[in-house]
Parts: C-alpha cells; structure tokens; sequence
C-alpha cells in the first residue's frame, strides 16, 4: 500500500507542476496573446523594405512591413490589417494604391503605392495592437522628358 501511495503522490505532484497557472497545456505563462492568437502577442511593426525614390505617379518598389513579437520575432500568425499612409506631407500629395493589407508569415507587402506630387516623404505603418513605425525619407521627383 506504502507503494501505491507514493506511486499516486508522484502523479499528482507531475499533474500539478504540468498545468499550474495554464488551461491544460502545461506551458506556463503562454496563453495566445493580443489579437493574433499567437504566443508572444504583435509589440512592434518594423520596415522589413524601405520605401524607395520614384517619379510622381510611379509605383514605388514594394515596400514591405514585418510584425515583430515581444522577443523581437516576426510574427507569422499574425492577421490583422497593416496600414500605410503619409507620416509627413509637406505638399498636401496624396497616397495611392493599396493601404491596406493582411502580412503573409508577418510581413505585409505593399506593391502598388504612388504619390501623386514632387516632395520629400515619409510613411507609417500601423495595426491595432502594434507600435507604429515610420520609414526613413522617401524622394518623389518630378518625371523630365528628354
């Protein structure tokens, strides 16, 4: 009977150490976190590809925005929306294309954006529950025929 007893007691203590604080998962302290359901919860956005220089009207090359986790992983369950528009806009220009998009494995590709005047620019990119982020300077110019 002594046997059984502490047979019994060492199941418990192992059941007991295994789920403490958890639903059932026995992982402690991971539970999905923010909106994404993933285990770290989206903290940061960051410019995974800068914006480049373009004419007025031209598409810019793809600019693309990851979603960084609290250990500073990207985020590849992440779904929300990532947005992008004009942190600065000394000229009153317009941004165009598609300012909306859901990251594929935590990074969010934006291939149609254009601005429509000559200027100096930056861009942010947000998402709920994510820090915002903002890209380095972007030039457009004014297109010359030769």
């Amino acid at each position: 009977m002594r046997t059984t007893h502490a047979g019994v007691i060492g199941t418990l203590v192992a059941l007991t150490t295994g789920c403490f604080g958890g639903t059932g998962s026995g992982l402690i302290g991971i539970s999905g976190g923010g909106n994404n359901g993933g285990s770290n919860g989206p903290t940061a956005l960051e410019f995974f590809v800068q914006p480049n220089t373009a004419n007025v009207g031209q598409i810019i090359t793809a600019v693309e925005v990851a979603v960084r986790d609290s250990l500073g992983d990207i985020d590849s369950d992440f779904t929300g929306a990532i947005t992008i528009s004009l942190a600065s806009n000394p000229t009153g220009a317009s941004l165009s294309g598609t300012t909306a998009v859901r990251p594929v494995t935590g990074i969010a590709t934006f291939s149609n954006l254009a601005i429509d005047k000559a200027g100096t620019y930056t861009l942010q990119a947000s998402a709920s529950g994510a820090t915002s982020v903002t890209s380095s300077a972007l030039t457009i110019t004014t297109a010359t025929t030769p």
